[in-house]
């Protein structure tokens, strides 16, 4: 049993099951939208348990996917599987449990939820194949991330608002803009095992174009969304935030220096899903 949870906390580690925090604040966003206010604790319990086992599975299905081009990445060579601290056999049974854990939190949800339960799970794994198929990668990782807020609104009402589609597209395009940035780390290493990403496809100083660009966009669909919902003030100062956050991001990395881009990726990438979610649901209880 001492090994069994040994080899568990190793798996955590290597999948950085802390930052679940990326999606799970626009998640609650849309649940709090769907609500018109807090939810029932048992569907905001079984709604964090959802997007917690969905990516858990997702990033160690990643991890076993990738494990032969980690070992001959610099970077990520020391990564448990390729590092020989895992086996693939234990990662497969981790990633079979959590897929099952996502099935029941989904099924303790509504039926809607349960039935699309399996097609979240075939988005989100499908992304660890995409960077072997097409240079918009990034993209697809920011489909699977940007479910999370319509799965929740789903999860809250039985029924899918297309207003709620708009954060989707916003999460999309603020996930597949961070991931092109954290893909010029391997610029080189793409190039010479010809995996696709933007990077390795336009070059770096594209690269980071795009990535703005994209965060531009997401800024705009967060404005849409707040017109969309009739917010107000409260939340409009929200996206203001997120604009300064995604700013700042872009100003500490560059072409030319790449060496703060973990700040840039996980640290500011959870404080702005938790800043946004924090304006929005103030704006929609003080309007209760």
């Amino acid at each position: 049993m001492a090994t069994l949870v040994q080899k568990t906390v190793v798996a955590l580690e290597m999948i950085k099951w802390e930052h679940s925090i990326f999606a799970l604040p626009f998640a609650l966003t849309g649940a709090v939208l769907a609500a018109g206010g807090w939810p029932r604790a048992t569907v905001l319990l079984w709604i964090v348990v959802c997007m917690v086992s969905a990516r858990t599975a997702a990033m160690a299905f990643n991890r076993l996917a990738d494990a032969e081009l980690d070992a001959v990445n610099a970077r990520t060579a020391m990564r448990a599987l390729p590092a020989g601290v895992l086996s693939k056999a234990f990662v497969a049974g981790f990633v079979a449990v959590s897929a099952a854990v996502l099935l029941l939190s989904a099924a303790m949800l509504n039926r809607l939820t349960l039935e699309l339960a399996p097609i979240a799970l075939a988005v989100v794994l499908a992304y660890s194949y995409m960077k072997r198929i097409t240079r918009w990668s990034h993209l697809v990782l920011g489909l699977a991330l940007g479910i999370a807020p319509s799965a929740a609104w789903i999860a809250v009402r039985g029924t899918l608002d297309p207003r709620i589609i708009m954060l989707t597209l916003a999460v999309l395009l603020w996930v597949g803009g961070f991931d092109v940035l954290y893909a010029c780390q391997d610029f080189e290493h793409d190039r010479r095992v010809q995996l696709n990403s933007v990077p390795q496809a336009f070059g770096l100083e594209a690269a980071f174009w795009i990535a703005r660009v994209m965060h531009v966009c997401m800024i705009g669909a967060l404005m849409a969304l707040v017109r969309l919902f009739g917010l107000g003030w409260v939340s409009l100062v929200g996206v203001g935030a997120v604009a300064l956050l995604l700013a700042y991001e872009h100003s500490i990395v560059s072409p030319k220096d790449l060496r703060r881009m973990n700040a840039a990726f996980f640290t500011l990438n959870g404080v702005i899903s938790v800043v946004f979610f924090c304006f929005v649901a103030a704006d929609v209880l003080v309007r209760r």
